[in-house]
């Protein structure tokens, strides 16, 4: 398949969606976004504004708030917050045809991530982050394919992105027939500028970022710390840990692993210093928080499973609380 011939959508063309969207322009990639409001006025006027230090370039892309308009497509990337996804999967079923290659690149575990994996809950749904299938009925999983982000960017405004530390992503098929469509995707991201990693084992790489981020997030938002004040204190360290290993027991029935143990990752985390994350961020940006599809994945699995995870319980519920008492 000719790169010039390659259409792709990307669906969320904020920090991260916008940053992929240039790159696939830039690989040739004959690029859309569905965008709205703002955002989609802005993008359609002047395209996708990058910051990167003191320079700044411009991707001209088409930018629709229908997906009708657009019709079927080779590659829809996927990159909203997870939690908004269920409200508008069926609106994208008009880009997605027989042989549309569908990338979740999101936080959290996609809509996908059960479908074909061995064991006692192959094919089902998780409701956190697809209830009653409707992420699935409008984005088969059978077509869809992952992309883990190490990296971080900002919109400074709406269509302008900043970026911040790391390029690196992630690249993978949970299903070897998807790996051709998975390495040609990698290599348009690469084109595009970013370093790019092809993974057979794309959902040992899902995992091993959420388990990073199921404990930090959550905590931050409600405690309003920064990860270094979270990890000083005896206490919240100690609770890192604990849902880390709740975290860890369901992925072993899953069949994954982690490759370390949980004071091995927070050493990892520690490094980053006195960092505010995403959660926090939104939270204070009174923005909805990704709760579901973050932390609310952990006590569902585990109920599924039979694993208990007490610890993740009780944050799950304090966090929804403070989310609903403050609007969000």
């Amino acid at each position: 398949m000719n790169s010039k011939q390659v259409r792709t959508t990307v669906v969320g063309a904020g920090a991260i969606g916008g940053l992929i969207a240039a790159a696939l322009a830039r690989a040739g990639h004959t690029v859309s976004v569905l965008a709205r409001g703002k955002t989609l006025d802005a993008i359609r006027a002047q395209g996708i504004r990058i910051v990167d230090g003191e320079r700044e370039t411009v991707a001209l892309v088409a930018a629709e708030e229908d997906a009708s308009a657009l019709g079927v497509q080779d590659f829809v990337v996927i990159a909203l917050k997870a939690q908004t996804l269920p409200a508008i999967a069926a609106s994208l079923k008009p880009l997605v045809g027989s042989g549309t290659v569908i990338v979740a690149a999101m936080n959290g575990l996609p809509w996908w991530f059960l479908s074909d994996l061995p064991g006692p809950l192959q094919g089902r749904c998780i409701e956190a982050v697809d209830p009653g299938g409707i992420v699935s009925a409008a984005l088969p999983p059978a077509q869809s394919i992952g992309c883990v982000v190490h990296l971080s960017s900002s919109t400074d405004a709406p269509g302008v992105i900043r970026r911040g530390g790391g390029n690196h992503l992630i690249v993978g098929a949970p299903v070897s027939s998807l790996a051709a469509q998975a390495d040609a995707f990698a290599g348009a991201l690469r084109e595009g500028g970013f370093e790019v990693s092809v993974s057979e084992q794309i959902r040992t790489d899902i995992w091993v970022k959420l388990w990073g981020n199921m404990n930090m997030n959550p905590l931050s938002a409600l405690t309003g710390s920064t990860a270094d004040h979270l990890l000083d204190d005896p206490l919240t360290h100690a609770l890192v840990l604990r849902m880390m290993e709740e975290a860890d027991a369901v992925g072993a029935r899953l069949g994954l692993s982690t490759g370390m143990g949980a004071p091995e990752r927070v050493a990892l985390t520690r490094k980053l210093g006195a960092f505010r994350t995403s959660m926090l961020q939104d939270f204070e940006a009174g923005r909805p928080l990704e709760i579901g599809p973050i932390l609310g994945v952990f006590p569902e699995l585990g109920r599924k499973l039979g694993v208990s995870t007490p610890f993740c319980d009780a944050v799950l519920g304090l966090l929804r609380q403070r989310a609903a008492n403050s609007g969000l």
